[in-house]
């Protein structure tokens, strides 16, 4: 995400990471994690970046509402203010999530953090394994991290933890929401998306290099995507005829893999 300066102090990169806290009739977790986000900012504790959605394993085993995701965000805030922010995000949860869900929390404080590998792999596991309560409250532990269970049978840790490992390793995850730069089917230049507040840059799906002078054309929804920790755009070779523009935005289904 671009820069954002904050006011002069000491402060701390953290990251906010929330699962299992809906139902079908509710609104989304990530409309809670984006509401923490804000309610953080509006509060003075510090700056908050965008939330990304990552998918977890889907098994028979594993109860989720859904599609088995979590939602994490990074923020900058001042040191003094870590405990209030999990307090407060704690207490949110246990009045806003959805009656019958399991809602987890997870608030890793990264310069405190004990091997940040660990809660990488711990992110990556959780998408091809079963994991337990127990072995993600035991890695919270050894890592130094915060981790807790805000209702129903407090399932949610799991995914929390793991949601906050995927965005620290920097290359899972879409981020929430869709952006809008004209209808379906309009054409843009490269430059003009890139230009977006939310875009950090933007990126050929088969690695080829784009120039700012490109055209794109939009499709349904577009996207970003986080790859090197950054909020990537994605594009693709355009279909249709010569002298068209060289590009179009990726599929919901070409996303579906980050």
């Amino acid at each position: 995400m671009k820069h954002t300066y904050l006011d002069t102090g000491v402060f701390m990169r953290i990251l906010i990471s929330i699962d299992d806290t809906d139902n079908l009739e509710s609104p989304g977790t990530g409309a809670l994690a984006s509401q923490i986000a804000d309610d953080l900012e509006s509060n003075g504790w510090g700056k908050s970046s965008f939330v990304t959605r990552h998918q977890l394993l889907v098994h028979p085993d594993i109860p989720y509402t859904s599609h088995n995701s979590s939602m994490c965000f990074s923020a900058d805030i001042r040191e003094e203010c870590l405990d209030r922010v999990i307090t407060y995000a704690a207490n949110f949860l246990e009045r806003e999530s959805a009656p019958g869900s399991d809602p987890g929390l997870c608030v890793a404080a990264l310069d405190r953090l004990r091997e940040s590998a660990e809660l990488v792999r711990f992110g990556q596991s959780a998408k091809e394994s079963v994991l337990t309560k127990d072995s993600a409250y035991e890695r919270a532990r050894q890592l130094g991290l915060h981790l807790s269970e805000h209702g129903g049978t407090g399932q949610g840790v799991i995914g929390a933890l793991a949601g906050a490992g995927l965005r620290l390793g920097g290359n899972d995850g879409r981020l929430k929401g869709q952006l809008y730069f004209g209808a379906p089917g309009a054409i843009i230049s490269v430059a003009a998306l890139a230009d977006h507040y939310t875009v950090d840059e933007v990126r050929s799906l088969d690695g080829s290099a784009v120039s700012d002078l490109d055209m794109v054309r939009l499709g349904e929804k577009v996207k970003t995507v986080l790859l090197d920790g950054r909020s990537v755009l994605l594009v693709n070779p355009a279909e249709g005829t010569s002298g068209g523009p060289r590009w179009q935005t990726c599929s919901r289904q070409q996303l579906k893999r980050y």
